[in-house]
């Protein structure tokens, strides 16, 4: 493959959230909308050829037609309307960026089981490219079917709040994240998915675990419980490892850091890779990469009003530790990217 394609999922139907009552992927920051903000930064992304926008099409047309925004859009954009949910607007448009696929899209066969693609959310702005390359570069050594990413802990540190104190006069807000205590660390979601769509089996349960995703929840809980227990397939080891990972979290939460330390020594990211594998019927593997601004997506009317104060600072601190990290990256419409 010249490339991947990169599937930005924008719709607002299902379990999507609205933040003030506006689908997120639409509020304005910095005078653009989330969504182009994630679109723009894939232009930088050297592995990704090409970029596929699934969502309300009549609104991101409207996102995508100021100037300076089409400006930046060196690749190739292709806005798809979006389907009832996560899962349809996943396949369905997978369906379309097929080789010789058209318009209406058409099922995979032969060597398109092995065709990755790029989904990301289209809420994060503060990813990098160097970050999405990073990402697309060890996902591709793994040479899995499914390869979900993390961030550490250490790389979340930059977007949290910031005292008044000796060299800071004034306090700033930040944004502290919920994380997966596991045996290996703390480590928290970072939005990117490296996918073969086609050889994931049991492909529906990527869309019920979404939908359970706030597991702050009592009902999401009890609710992803059911749905990890009815599986034929290893369901009460899957179920052990998500009550460990769910307990471990709230002791986190309540501030029994050391209660979440003992509980994590018993939860392995490799046992964890075993069990989604076994869930999804595939190849399911981790990949951790090291800046952090993907993870940072947009759930809540606080953390966009902080996002907003802090998008000057915020922006400028991940490319210089995206950077000082992984060097510098092609500049856009240049040779090579």
């Amino acid at each position: 493959m010249k490339g991947i394609p990169a599937l930005v999922t924008a719709g607002d139907r299902r379990a999507a959230k609205a933040v003030y009552g506006e689908s997120k992927v639409f509020l304005q920051l910095g005078g653009r909308a989330l969504v182009v903000h994630a679109v723009v930064e894939l232009q930088r992304v050297p592995e990704v050829s090409e970029v596929w926008v699934v969502g309300d099409a009549r609104r991101l047309e409207a996102a995508f037609a100021p100037a300076d925004v089409r400006a930046e859009i060196v690749k190739p954009l292709h806005i798809v309307e979006q389907f009832r949910n996560l899962y349809e607007n996943a396949w369905e448009t997978f369906r379309r960026l097929l080789p010789g696929a058209g318009e209406s899209g058409r099922d995979p066969s032969g060597p398109d089981d092995a065709f990755p693609v790029l989904y990301l959310s289209g809420d994060i702005p503060f990813a990098t490219a160097q970050e999405i390359s990073q990402f697309v570069r060890r996902g591709l050594e793994l040479d899995c079917d499914f390869a979900f990413g993390l961030v550490t802990e250490k790389s979340m540190e930059a977007f949290y709040p910031v005292a008044a104190g000796p060299g800071e006069p004034h306090a700033r807000p930040g944004i502290r994240m919920a994380y997966f205590n596991l045996l290996e660390g703390r480590f928290r979601t970072s939005n990117l998915h490296l996918v073969k769509p086609a050889r994931i089996v049991n492909r529906f349960y990527v869309e019920e675990m979404f939908e359970h995703r706030y597991q702050k929840q009592f009902g999401n809980i009890v609710g992803l419980a059911f749905t990890l227990l009815r599986k034929e397939e290893g369901g009460l080891r899957i179920l052990y490892y998500y009550a460990l990972i769910h307990a471990a979290g709230l002791a986190d939460r309540w501030g029994w850091r050391g209660v979440a330390d003992r509980i994590r020594a018993w939860i392995p990211l490799a046992r964890i890779a075993e069990a989604c594998s076994a869930l999804l019927r595939a190849d399911f593997q981790f990949v951790v990469t090291d800046i952090g601004g993907c993870a940072l997506d947009i759930d809540n009317p606080q953390d966009f009003d902080t996002a907003t104060a802090r998008l000057a600072d915020w922006k400028q601190q991940q490319r210089e530790r995206a950077a000082e990290l992984c060097g510098s990256l092609p500049e856009v419409g240049s040779e090579g990217s």
